[in-house]
């Protein structure tokens, strides 16, 4: 117990309040089930849909998917050479900032909304139940009043927009919508970016399908050459290397799957 709690004041002064004794780089990794995780690295791979094929991988010890989505579809668009790329992710990898760098730079992003909304798990409406209207800048609730822009607040380097309404007080529908006075909801400077992502996903549902078809089907080949173990080095850098084997042997039997042996050869040489 005195061993514990020496190591409890190390815990609380490290900058994430982790320490691996085992690896001191690696971190922990939430898992499916709530509240485990497990201690290792997070591999992010970009795949193409056509063959399969790894164009971007990378390893990092950062626990959620939520800050990748930019710098991995950029170095897809390196690695294969064209701007105009889809780049389609899970519920995991949505962030507004993430999203708008994607189309900034050219792509078209397609990523699912987390469902966390704690009014809707509440039973009351949630801010997808309120209709933006662009025309005039404000908000229509379900019970027809407007909301207008009151002021814009920074939080998190993001510029916020304010909107309620002072109706709620008399509103038949207050108990449906909100606890406090009234109901307020926030629009980021650049929302509407995610809304025509929404719109996009809406027309074609489909990209779900194809981004399990596709992302997990080298997850799944390569777990199971390395038979469902762990990896065998320690340290970002040889997890790495590691990893970069991986990858190189799954593309190397792709393209000889999708060309052939002798035209693999003929273009090494070439």
């Amino acid at each position: 117990m005195e061993q514990l709690k020496e190591i409890a004041v190390l815990v609380q002064t490290a900058p994430d309040q982790q320490i691996s004794l085992t690896d001191p780089d690696a971190r922990s990794m939430a898992t499916s089930g709530k509240g485990t995780g497990v201690v290792g690295y997070n591999v992010q791979t970009a795949v193409d849909a056509r063959h399969y094929l790894i164009v971007a991988h990378e390893v990092t010890n950062v626990g959620n998917d939520r800050g990748q989505l930019a710098s991995m579809a950029q170095q897809a668009q390196t690695a294969m050479g064209r701007k105009d790329l889809e780049v389609v992710a899970d519920r995991g990898y949505f962030k507004g900032e993430e999203i708008l760098a994607c189309q900034s730079a050219g792509m078209t992003p397609f990523v699912p909304k987390p469902l966390t909304s704690s009014s809707k798990a509440e039973g009351r409406f949630g801010k997808q139940d309120f209709v933006y209207v662009a025309e005039d800048n404000t908000y229509r609730c379900p019970a027809g009043e407007r909301l207008t822009s009151r002021f814009a607040s920074v939080e998190d380097g993001m510029t916020l927009h304010v909107y309620w309404t002072s109706a709620c007080q008399e509103c038949a529908l207050k108990a449906k919508c909100t606890t406090g006075k009234e109901r307020r909801i926030k629009r980021w400077e650049h929302e509407g970016v995610l809304e025509n992502m929404q719109k996009r996903l809406d027309q074609a549902p489909e990209k779900m399908t194809v981004r399990r078809q596709t992302v997990e089907h080298p997850f799944g080949t390569i777990k199971a050459w390395m038979g469902s173990t762990h990896f065998l080095t320690k340290t970002p850098g040889r997890v790495s290397t590691e990893m970069s084997l991986h990858v190189l042997a799954y593309n190397l039997k792709r393209v000889m799957k999708v060309l052939g042996v002798v035209p693999l050869m003929t273009a090494m040489q070439a």
